[in-house]
């Protein structure tokens, strides 16, 4: 049976109330008396309910979580890893998903508000003003987004589309297309913008099709875009896309990678499932999840600290076989 704070008091000669006190408020507690409780709670391995934790300091002890869409596999990994981190923060987790909606999301912070201590946001698709609205006083942190001065953690879009065209061209290929991702996307703005930068910087033609949905069917739905444009290579926005191209593709008897090489974004899984495998640009999705938490809890720790806090974590492209020489 777990122990009570009963009977850390009868272990430490002192009242309940003593050790109430001593936990919550121990600078207002005589040093001995603080001891006493400190070590009885040791011995004993007393944990005080979430209940008496938010009372005695108006805390929650709940963050939210909220991302665009759970059944993209992109999530589950950055959820997963954040889940974890919490539990060692002593943490519970509210998840939420938007379903890619900007609105949907606006009122999904607005209703949790008051039922935790603050927000990690992954991907958000809301409108900067409107992330600066609705997250007000609460402590908040950006995943794969940045909006002003708000604590953010991305992944280096920018390198990872530069390691991509370096690749492909590399193998020959000097007309590429971006298959784009949902509108409302900083990610697939940031990536749509690399993508510009770095052909021209490698003297590549550019063909641009979408905005589609980040998933197997927007996939699908690009490719025969994608075929119109006569290019031999294509960036999709995420690997839900390339896999969907992959298939299209094969429907209409185009062979990958020997007419047309793909590289994807995420390293989801299934990338390397398929035959041939998809080429993809890895994030680190576990040390994301687990930084958003750890900054997310130095927040709430200290409301005191400045606000700005930014971290970029390194892309890793991984060649498989949907990449090869241009014909």
């Amino acid at each position: 049976m777990a122990a009570t704070i009963k009977d850390v008091a009868r272990l430490a000669g002192v009242s309940q109330s003593s050790v109430s006190r001593a936990l919550a408020t121990p600078d207002q507690v005589r040093p001995a008396t603080r001891e006493r409780v400190e070590r009885a709670v040791a011995r004993l391995g007393y944990r005080p309910s979430g209940i008496a934790r938010g009372l005695s300091t108006g805390r929650t002890g709940t963050i939210g979580l909220v991302v665009p869409d759970i059944a993209n596999p992109f999530f589950p990994g950055i959820v997963k890893a954040a889940q974890r981190r919490s539990r060692e923060f002593g943490l519970a987790v509210l998840l939420a998903d938007s379903d890619e909606d900007p609105a949907t999301e606006v009122e999904v912070i607005r209703t949790l508000t008051k039922q935790v201590d603050g927000f990690v946001l992954c991907a958000p698709r809301a409108p900067d003003d409107e992330l600066r609205s609705v997250c007000g006083d609460i402590p908040v942190v950006l995943l794969n987004r940045r909006v002003g001065p708000l604590p953010s953690i991305i992944f280096d879009n920018a390198d990872g589309v530069r390691q991509a065209l370096a690749h492909l061209a590399a193998l020959g290929h000097r007309r590429v297309a971006y298959v784009a991702g949902p509108r409302a996307s900083w990610v697939n703005r940031e990536r749509a913008r690399a993508v510009r930068a770095v052909a021209a910087a490698l003297g590549l033609e550019v063909a641009e099709t979408g905005p589609v949905s980040p998933d197997f069917e927007g996939g699908v739905a690009a490719a025969d875009l994608v075929l119109a444009a006569s290019v031999t290579a294509v960036i999709a926005y995420n690997d839900m896309i390339g896999l969907g191209l992959m298939s299209r593709f094969a429907i209409r008897g185009v062979r990958v990678p020997a007419d047309v090489s793909i590289v994807g974004f995420d390293d989801i899984p299934a990338a390397a499932l398929v035959s041939p495998a998809l080429t993809t640009v890895a994030q680190p999705k576990d040390q994301c999840g687990r930084a958003g938490v750890d900054l997310l809890n130095d927040l709430i720790e200290d409301r005191d600290r400045p606000a700005a806090a930014r971290l970029s974590l390194p892309t890793r492209l991984i060649v498989r076989g949907s990449t090869g020489p241009e014909h």
